[in-house]
C-alpha cells in the first residue's frame, strides 16, 4: 500500500498545484505542505520547484512520480490476482472513467447502475470532457479508461470499438428551415451553431463536410458552444441549423421540439471507442466495466 505521503505527492505532481491538490484531497494546504516536506526530508532532496503560485517537478520529483505510477499499477494487479485466488478479498477500489459529453449524459447512467450492483465495493468517478481532453486525462493518469469519439489516435493508447451513432442536422420547430430539404451547396449560406474545437461531434461533422468539398472556413458559424446540452438548448431557442448526435436528441425529435433537416447526400456517423493506456489492458475492473457496457447495449439494440 502506498503511504499517505506518497498519495499526497502524486496528487500534487498530477495537478502541479498545492491548492488544487488540497481541494481534491479535502486537506488543508498546510497539511499538504507538511506531507511533501516529510517526503523531501526522507529522500534528502527537493521534489518540487516553487514558482510563485505554480510548482514544477524537480528531476527527483519526476523520477518519484513515474515510479509511483508503476507502483500503483502493480498494486492494482496484486489486488486483482488476490481476488482471483480468493473471491472474498474485495478491497475498496476506485475506478475513474472519462467520457465525452454524449456518452456521459445519455449512455453511461444505466450501465453504471448495473455495474455497481454487480461490484458494490467499487467507487466510481466520471470525468465529463470532450474527446480530446478525455484522451489527455488518460495520458495524465487522471482516469483508468476513456470512451471517445473518432479523433486522431495516439500510439501510446489502445482503442477498441464500442458503438456507432449518427449526427444529424436539426433546427427548432420555430426555424424557417424546418420544412426544407437542403443540399451540400446550401450550407455556406445558412447560419450554424456548432460544438467547440476538440469536440468529437465537431470533428465528425467537419470530416464529412470536407469529403463533400466544404471547408470550415466557408461556413457561416454564428456561435460555438461547449457541451451537447448547451448546444441543444441554444438550438431549441434559436433558428440556426446545427448538428447534434441522435443519441442526445431522441426525446426532442419524438416531441417535434427539434426537427431533422435532410441534407441530400450527407450522412454523418461517428464511432465511439474505449481507450486504455498500453500495458494496462488487463485491469480487471476496467475490463468488467467494458463487458458490462457492451452487454447492455448489445441487449437493448
Amino acid at each position: 500500500m502506498l503511504s499517505i505521503q506518497h498519495r499526497v505527492f502524486m496528487e500534487v505532481a498530477r495537478l502541479l498545484s498545492f491548492t488544487r491538490a488540497s481541494q481534491t484531497l479535502f486537506l488543508s494546504q498546510s497539511a499538504i505542505s507538511k506531507q511533501i516536506k516529510s517526503l523531501e526530508q526522507f529522500y534528502k532532496t527537493g521534489l518540487f520547484e516553487r514558482h510563485g503560485t505554480r510548482v514544477s517537478l524537480t528531476p527527483a520529483g519526476q523520477l518519484l512520480y513515474e515510479k509511483l505510477l508503476e507502483a500503483t499499477q502493480l498494486q492494482h494487479e496484486l489486488h486483482q490476482a488476490m481476488h482471483q485466488l480468493n473471491q472474498d478479498f474485495l478491497p475498496p477500489t476506485k475506478l475513474a472513467i472519462g467520457a465525452s459529453t454524449t456518452i456521459s449524459l445519455y449512455v453511461l447512467p444505466p450501465v453504471l447502475s448495473a455495474y455497481l450492483r454487480q461490484y458494490p465495493t467499487i467507487q466510481i468517478s466520471v470525468l465529463n470532457r470532450n474527446s480530446t481532453n478525455v484522451q489527455k486525462a488518460l495520458l495524465d493518469h487522471e482516469i483508468d479508461v476513456g470512451i471517445v469519439e473518432s479523433i486522431p489516435r495516439l500510439n501510446t493508447l489502445t482503442y477498441s470499438p464500442f458503438l456507432t451513432d449518427e449526427v444529424v442536422a436539426v433546427c427548432s420547430a420555430n426555424s424557417p428551415l424546418r420544412n426544407q430539404s437542403l443540399t451540400i451547396t446550401d450550407l455556406p449560406a445558412i447560419p450554424l451553431a456548432l460544438r467547440e474545437n476538440g469536440s468529437g461531434t465537431l470533428a465528425a461533422v467537419e470530416s464529412a463536410l470536407q469529403k463533400q468539398g466544404i471547408r470550415p472556413a466557408q461556413l457561416q458559424i454564428r456561435i460555438r458552444l461547449g457541451g451537447t446540452e448547451a448546444l441543444k438548448n441554444f438550438v431549441l431557442a434559436d433558428t440556426c441549423l446545427s448538428f447534434l448526435p441522435r443519441l442526445a436528441i431522441r426525446h426532442e425529435l419524438a416531441t417535434s421540439a427539434l426537427v431533422e433537416v435532410p441534407i441530400q447526400g450527407l450522412t454523418i456517423e461517428r464511432g465511439f471507442h474505449f481507450i486504455q493506456r498500453k500495458g494496462t489492458e488487463n485491469n480487471q475492473w476496467v475490463n468488467a466495466f467494458i463487458r458490462t457496457t457492451r452487454r447492455y447495449y448489445s441487449f437493448i439494440e
